[in-house]
C-alpha cells in the first residue's frame, strides 16, 4: 500500500484516524496504531510481516541483554553480535544475488541462484533497529521493558516503507505522551496535502516523460541537449517523489501527534556536493555520520578511508547493483575535492558559478542513479558531452521539450524556496494571518490538492515511489 493510493486515501486512513480517535488512552491508541502498522505492511508484503515483527522483537531482546551487561566484558560482543544479525538478514536479501553474480563473473564459476524477495523498506527498518541498539550500548537512552514501544517505533507506517529514518530518542517521549490539538492536526493534513501534491501531480507527471526519455534510445538520448533534459527531468522527478513521501510521513506523523525529523532542505539550490548532502535525505546522513563515519575516526584518524568507506557503503545501501557503488563513490570523491581545495573556490566564485557546477555535477551523479546499467550510463554521459557525434539538438528534442516546459519550469521553481517565501509575503502584505479569508486559504489549497491528486491516480497507472525498491 502506497500513501498516494485510493485505498490509503479513501479506506485505510480514514478508519485508522476513526478508530485512533475513539480509543481513550494512550496505551490503546499505541495499540491501534502497532495493528494498523502492521496491517498497512502487510498489504503489500504479508509473507515479510512474520521478518518485520521478529527483528523488532531481537532488537528488543538484544537491546535488554545489552544494557543488563553494560559496563561488563559481555556488553560489547553481545552489541556486535546484535548489529551482525540485523547486517546478516539485511545482506542474505538484498545482496545474496549481487555477491554471487559477481563471485561467478570474478572466479569463472557457474553459481546459480534463485531470485529472492526483497521485503519493502528492509533498509530503513534495519538500521533503525541499528541505531537504537547503538545508543542503549552508548548509554544515550535506556532500553524499555516492554516490547509495545519498540514494535511502535520500527513499524509506525508512515516512516516504516522509505523513512526518514528516526532514532528512538526522537519519539522514546512522545509514545509515552502526546498533546493532540486541532492546529497539530491541521498542519499535518496540510503537509500531508503538499507531499501528496508533490508526488502525484509533479513527480507522476514528470516520471512518465523520463521514462520515455531516457528508456531504450529515447528522444532524450539523441542529441546533446535532451542528454541534459532528460536527466533533468530524473533530477526533479526524484526530488519531488522522495520529498513529497517525506512530507506526507511527516504530516501523518503530526495526525497522531508524532513530530518526525526533516529530511529535505531545498537541496538544489546547494552551492557544493558536501551542502547537497547535508540537505537531501538527511536522515540516512547522519546516521552514517553517528554510526560509521565518526566510530571509524571521523576527521581526526584515517579520515580519507573513513569518507570512501561512508560513501561505498551509502551507494551500496541503495541498491544491490554496481551503479549505485559508483553513484556513491562519485559523491565521496567531489567531497574530497571540496575537502581538499575546491570549496575555497566555490566560496570566493560568485553565486551562479558554484551553483551551476553543483548542478551540473550533481545531474552527472544522478545518471549513475538512473542506469543500473554502467554502459548505458556511460553511454548517456557521452552523449552530454558530446562525444558520440549526436548534434546539440534536434526537432525532436524541440517538440519534447515544448510539451514538457511548463511542468519543468513548475517543478525547478517548486524545488527551491521560493514559492513559501511568496506565500509568506502576500499573507503578511494582505494582512490575512487573522481573517476569514485567510483562515479559509488553507482548506481550500488542502481541499483543491486532494481533488486534483485524486483525479490523476483515478486516470492514471503510473504511481510508484522511487524509493520503495530501498
Amino acid at each position: 500500500m502506497v500513501f498516494s493510493s485510493l485505498i490509503f486515501l479513501y479506506l485505510f486512513l480514514p478508519m485508522l484516524l476513526a478508530v485512533y480517535f475513539l480509543s481513550g488512552r494512550m496505551a490503546y491508541r499505541n495499540a491501534v496504531l502497532i495493528v494498523f502498522s502492521f496491517a498497512f505492511y502487510a498489504w503489500g508484503e504479508p509473507v515479510w510481516i512474520v521478518l518485520l515483527i521478529a527483528c523488532a522483537f531481537l532488537g528488543y531482546l538484544f537491546a535488554l541483554a545489552i544494557e543488563k551487561y553494560r559496563g561488563t566484558r559481555l556488553a560489547k560482543p553481545l552489541f556486535v553480535l546484535s548489529v551482525a544479525v540485523n547486517l546478516l538478514v539485511l545482506c542474505y536479501f538484498k545482496y545474496t544475488g549481487f555477491l554471487l553474480d559477481n563471485m561467478s563473473a570474478l572466479l569463472h564459476w557457474n553459481l546459480p541462484h534463485q531470485e529472492i524477495g526483497l521485503p519493502i523498506g528492509i533498509s530503513f527498518f534495519t538500521f533503525e533497529i541499528i541505531s537504537y541498539m547503538a545508543d542503549v550500548y552508548k548509554g544515550t537512552l535506556k532500553a524499555p521493558r516492554s516490547p509495545a514501544h519498540i514494535f511502535l517505533y520500527v513499524s509506525f507506517f508512515p516512516h516504516l516503507i522509505a523513512g526518514p529514518i528516526i532514532r528512538y530518542v526522537d519519539i522514546e517521549e512522545q509514545m509515552k505522551s502526546r498533546p493532540f490539538s486541532l492546529s497539530l492536526f491541521s498542519e499535518g493534513v496540510t503537509r500531508f496535502m503538499i507531499g501528496l501534491g508533490k508526488k502525484v501531480i509533479i513527480a507522476n507527471t514528470i516520471g512518465e516523460h523520463v521514462t520515455n526519455l531516457l528508456q531504450h534510445g529515447g528522444a532524450g538520448t539523441h542529441s546533446v541537449l535532451g542528454a541534459w533534459f532528460g536527466i533533468a527531468l530524473f533530477a526533479l522527478q526524484i526530488y519531488f517523489d522522495f520529498s513529497g513521501y517525506s512530507d506526507m510521513a511527516i504530516g501523518l506523523g503530526k495526525m497522531f501527534g508524532f513530530t518526525l525529523r526533516e529530511n529535505f532542505h531545498y537541496p538544489y539550490v546547494s552551492r557544493s556536493a558536501s551542502e547537497f548532502w547535508r540537505r537531501w535525505n538527511i536522515s540516512l546522513g547522519s546516521f552514517f555520520r553517528d554510526y560509521v563515519y565518526i566510530p571509524l575516526g571521523g576527521n581526526r584518524r584515517l579520515y580519507l578511508r573513513n569518507l570512501f568507506v561512508v560513501w561505498f557503503l551509502t551507494g551500496l545501501w541503495h541498491g544491490a547493483s554496481w551503479n549505485f557503488i559508483v553513484w556513491g563513490l562519485y559523491f565521496g570523491l567531489l567531497i574530497w575535492l571540496e575537502r581538499a581545495f575546491l570549496s575555497r573556490l566555490l566560496e570566493a566564485a560568485p553565486r551562479l558559478v558554484s551553483h551551476t557546477y553543483l548542478t551540473a555535477a550533481m545531474l552527472i551523479g544522478w545518471v549513475w542513479f538512473y542506469y543500473t546499467d554502467l554502459s548505458e550510463g556511460l553511454g548517456l554521459i557521452q552523449v552530454m558531452f558530446g562525444a558520440t557525434g549526436k548534434p546539440l539538438a534536434n526537432v525532436e528534442l524541440g517538440i519534447v521539450f515544448y510539451d514538457n516546459l511548463l511542468i519543468f519550469l513548475l517543478a525547478a521553481i517548486g524545488a527551491t524556496p521560493l514559492p513559501a517565501f511568496l506565500a509568506r509575503r502576500i499573507i503578511d502584505l494582505l494582512r490575512l494571518q487573522d481573517t476569514a479569508l485567510g483562515r479559509t486559504l488553507v482548506p481550500v489549497m488542502n481541499f483543491g490538492l486532494f481533488a486534483v491528486s485524486t483525479l490523476l491516480l483515478v486516470g492514471s497507472t503510473y504511481n510508484p515511489f522511487l524509493y520503495y525498491r530501498f
